[in-house]
């Protein structure tokens, strides 16, 4: 846990600072279910609304960036303090990235609306959404709570969404080789399936941030990427 400051004013700003960064995750975890929900029920109202609500992750980053440059400027942190404020500017920034993948996957659903749904591909969207906001939930609390071995644990949790990336982009070419006419909705599967991805690849960057604020040098035990869908070749 963070350390009290002799000046509890310094305290207060930390802690607002935290504040907004847990504000920030709420959202983009909301944006995330429901513009998976959106997809899977064909909710273009709900899609609008993460279109639309995307704009408070970019408010809260901006809120961020302000209150962490105040703090640098004014309070001139040293030690675990100054390494807390550069990672949070870096934290927020994997947060906004976040939050537009979500925007993103809803700006497909209007376009998807008009086709059928792959129901076992919408099935496995819904997996990895899952394995990605439970990533997202658990490394949130790593940074509140300063937790190594949970940061470490969403790192490793990365693996098995890389896995499942790489056998969707399989099944997803497999279906767009049996049947032209799923040609459309699947290319708008495989950019969802990526994005979703890249979520996770997030996630594991504000892991490796908490593991810099606690051990106060950079994560670097390696990472194992296993999405190896830039590799797969479409096998009649």
């Amino acid at each position: 846990m963070p350390q009290e400051h002799i000046v509890k004013s310094y305290d207060t700003e930390l802690k607002h600072l935290d504040r907004l960064i847990a504000e920030m995750g709420g959202q983009v975890e909301t944006l995330l279910s429901s513009a998976v929900k959106s997809l899977i029920e064909y909710d273009e109202k709900r899609a609008e609304k993460v279109i639309t609500d995307d704009k408070k992750v970019d408010a809260l980053e901006i809120a961020i960036d302000a209150q962490a440059t105040r703090l640098l400027a004014l309070r001139q942190p040293m030690a675990a303090d100054l390494r807390m404020i550069i990672a949070s500017l870096k934290i927020s920034n994997d947060l906004e990235r976040m939050g537009d993948y979500a925007k993103n996957i809803s700006k497909r659903v209007k376009t998807l609306t008009k086709v059928p749904l792959l129901s076992s591909t919408g099935r496995s969207i819904e997996r990895m959404s899952k394995m990605v906001a439970e990533m997202i939930r658990l490394v949130l609390d790593a940074y509140f709570e300063r937790n190594v071995a949970m940061a470490l644990s969403v790192i490793k949790q990365d693996e098995d969404v890389d896995l499942l990336h790489t056998s969707m982009f399989r099944e997803i070419l497999t279906y767009m080789m049996e049947d032209p006419r799923n040609i459309t909705a699947c290319t708008h599967f495989l950019f969802i399936a990526k994005n979703i991805e890249r979520v996770g690849d997030h996630a594991t960057n504000i892991a490796e941030q908490v593991y810099y604020i606690v051990e106060g040098r950079q994560y670097d035990d390696g990472h194992l990427n296993l999405d190896h869908s830039s590799s797969v070749i479409a096998e009649k």
